[in-house]
């Protein structure tokens, strides 16, 4: 399940900009993965400690880092003290219930945002955080474990006519931005599928085990939109940043980002809107089955009523009754019974009461 409360009381009492994590530790050990790369060269490799990566720093070609797995707070701290990101932004990184958000400097700028996945088999969101921080001639991106959607960049890379390489950070950057942003359509269609398969079921045969999906998808969904909402004013941030960093043609991209963001944003507020409409659908299927029943119930009693009325009559023990000493008294009152039980029966079915 989701967490989307946040657990911050690590940071108690704390001054601003001390490294601790803050989340889940997903991996044993923290993976840094390097590319290295030119319009003519191209380097890609894992590597085992985080200062194999420093004399790539001040190379005259363009250096991706990515680390995978944040708990190991000596590795960030050396990576930070060697490009010089200031402790509060080092602080976020480490801090995975970070709200999206940019941070402009003058010699880098700062993205955090979500990365979603949907798990089919067990049907459960899973989502990290992603913090990408690119400057003059490199690109670090940070995430909590190896949920990658950016092999395709990779390969991109790897093709020498490939547009990524004629470009700079800042396109590195649009580029794993992007991945992630076009994941949400994924995680959408999925959920849209789900949808309509519980619609389907509330209609046919509500049951509570499709109540209780129903609350953790729309569960789900809250989370969702607290993490794509604030991506808009990220996107729009970086369009209107008068950083030397993001070139113009880059800030192209970024508007098409930022229209896909508010495509998945109206997605997102239909399914809530679905999915709460369709609990109240549940509620009314369960009172209109209720009312059936209790339908059912009022007419049976309606039709014994009288019955039980003149059964009570005639079980009484008084002596002197002229009708217990005729002969057909018995047949009679069984007559009148059963012709009152017609009766009845035909006059509620006459008013469609049933």
């Amino acid at each position: 399940m989701v967490d989307i409360t946040g657990k911050r009381s690590k940071k108690s009492g704390l001054p601003a900009g001390t490294l601790i994590h803050i989340g889940e530790k997903k991996l044993r050990e923290t993976k840094i993965k390097l590319i290295d790369y030119s319009k003519k060269d191209f380097i890609e490799k894992d590597l085992d400690n985080i200062s194999q990566c420093f004399p790539y720093k001040d190379d005259q070609s363009i250096t991706w880092i990515n680390i995978d797995g944040l708990h190991d707070i000596n590795v960030l701290e050396e990576l930070g003290n060697c490009f010089g990101f200031h402790p509060l932004i080092m602080e976020d990184i480490l801090n995975t219930e970070q709200r999206p958000k940019t941070e402009v400097m003058d010699e880098y700028t700062y993205v955090v945002l979500k990365m979603i996945d949907s798990d089919l088999k067990a049907n459960e969101l899973k989502i990290e955080q992603v913090s990408i921080i690119f400057g003059k001639n490199f690109v670090v991106s940070f995430q909590e474990s190896p949920l990658d959607m950016y092999d395709p960049i990779r390969k991109a890379l790897q093709n020498e006519k490939s547009p990524a390489r004629k470009h700079g950070p800042d396109y590195i950057a649009y580029l794993l931005i992007d991945a992630i942003v076009d994941n949400y359509f994924k995680v959408c269609e999925i959920i849209g599928e789900r949808i309509e398969i519980f619609e389907n079921k509330i209609v046919a045969n509500p049951t509570q085990k499709t109540l209780a999906a129903i609350y953790k998808l729309k569960r789900n969904m809250l989370f969702i939109r607290k993490s794509i909402w604030p991506l808009r004013e990220v996107i729009s941030g970086l369009d209107r940043s008068t950083s030397k960093l993001i070139k113009s043609n880059t800030k192209l991209y970024l508007r098409d980002i930022y229209d896909h963001v508010i495509q998945v944003i109206d997605t997102v507020e239909t399914y809530r809107e679905m999915l709460s409409e369709m609990i109240e659908i549940y509620l009314s299927s369960m009172s209109n089955k209720l009312n059936e029943i209790m339908k059912v119930l009022t007419i049976f009693s309606a039709v014994f009523i009288p019955l039980t009325f003149i059964a009570s009559i005639y079980g009484m023990n008084f002596k002197w009754m002229p009708e217990l000493s005729f002969k057909y008294s018995y047949i009679i009152v069984w007559a009148i019974i059963i012709g009152v039980g017609i009766f009845l029966i035909f006059y509620f079915k006459r008013k469609k009461w049933f």
